[in-house]
């Protein structure tokens, strides 16, 4: 681990140990310390389990905006073949912080869509912190309308804080793109399955989420507001960002209570970023999951499933 999060120092310190007393072992054969080491691995997996047993929603907001969790990009190397990116909103211009293609999942064709957020610096900044332009979302409706053209379901892999609000993208129409996006997703006859990877931040997100199913990563949140700017316009405070969290019902363990998401996919102890290849590996299934309950259903089955699932978010029952 190269980046702990602030309730996680305790553990820093504990594993920060333990890595000490190996390097030590490494520059002198001599020394044997992996009783000590071993001893401070089950202290640390101890403190793990109770941290991460105990998450708080505004912890679980750190832990999926956490710079070593999977992107995107990472999902398409790891889950899909025969990858071939598809680039332009043929309007403006290329948006990098959307990425999309034609891949194989299990050997079945589909077609890509999600936010990439980027792993340093450099890439951060080229790929705007996963934070689409409208470019970005007419580039996605192009896609998917490609998709419903051939009969290929569509893979939508969410991690946003949100639209970019730069007055470039509103001067660009960036909620009527956002708008035209969401309205793409309803109308297609072919299945779309979303996963809220990372952070879901509001019609950034739902624009590529309005999905036959949505499944959360456990530790992921999903919410019309990030907790800061709900607590900046609630209580004219942003540090009041915890008590906005739990207001929000942003946890993927609310909203799948709530009916606003369909399943929530189990990551490793300690979050995504500690196991990779765990979590990449369990999104996969849920994703093959979700598209085979879609498996011989016509287009306007496919559509009416899709309807039917937001209009029922919300509503009250008036019988006795």
């Amino acid at each position: 681990m190269s980046q702990y999060l602030d309730f996680e120092k305790p553990l820093s310190e504990i594993e920060g140990k333990a890595e000490e007393l190996r390097a030590m072992a490494r520059a002198d054969e001599k020394l044997d310390v992996e009783k000590e080491a071993a001893a401070l691995d089950l202290k640390a997996r101890e403190m793990l389990t109770n941290l991460y047993r105990g998450l708080t929603p505004w912890q679980k907001a750190q832990v999926a905006r956490h710079g070593e969790r999977p992107h995107c990009s990472d999902y398409v190397d790891a889950l899909f073949t025969e990858w071939t990116p598809l680039a332009g909103d043929r309007n403006f211009a290329d948006d990098h912080a959307v990425m999309g293609g034609l891949a194989r999942l299990n050997d079945r064709p589909v077609m890509v869509v999600g936010h990439e957020k980027g792993n340093d610096t450099r890439t951060r900044i080229e790929r705007n912190f996963g934070m689409a332009r409208p470019e970005g979302y007419r580039k996605a409706i192009r896609l998917m309308e490609m998709a419903d053209r051939f009969g290929l379901p569509v893979v939508t892999l969410i991690d946003t804080p949100g639209a970019y609000p730069g007055k470039g993208a509103e001067e660009r129409g960036q909620s009527e793109a956002i708008a035209r996006s969401t309205q793409a997703c309803l109308r297609l006859g072919v299945p779309l399955v979303s996963v809220i990877i990372g952070e879901g931040g509001s019609g950034g997100a739902v624009a590529f989420a309005t999905a036959n199913r949505v499944a959360m990563l456990e530790h992921s949140i999903y919410s019309v507001i990030s907790p800061e700017g709900c607590a900046s316009i609630l209580w004219k405070d942003a540090e009041k960002m915890r008590e906005a969290a739990e207001a929000l019902r942003l946890t993927a363990q609310d909203l799948l209570k709530l009916g606003v998401v369909d399943r929530v996919v189990s990551e490793p102890l300690g979050g995504a970023h500690r196991d990779k290849g765990a979590t990449i590996a369990a999104v996969g299934r849920a994703l093959d999951g979700m598209l085979g309950e879609f498996d011989g259903k016509t287009a306007d089955d496919v559509r009416r499933n899709r309807r039917k699932k937001f209009l029922e978010m919300g509503a009250l029952s008036l019988a006795a």
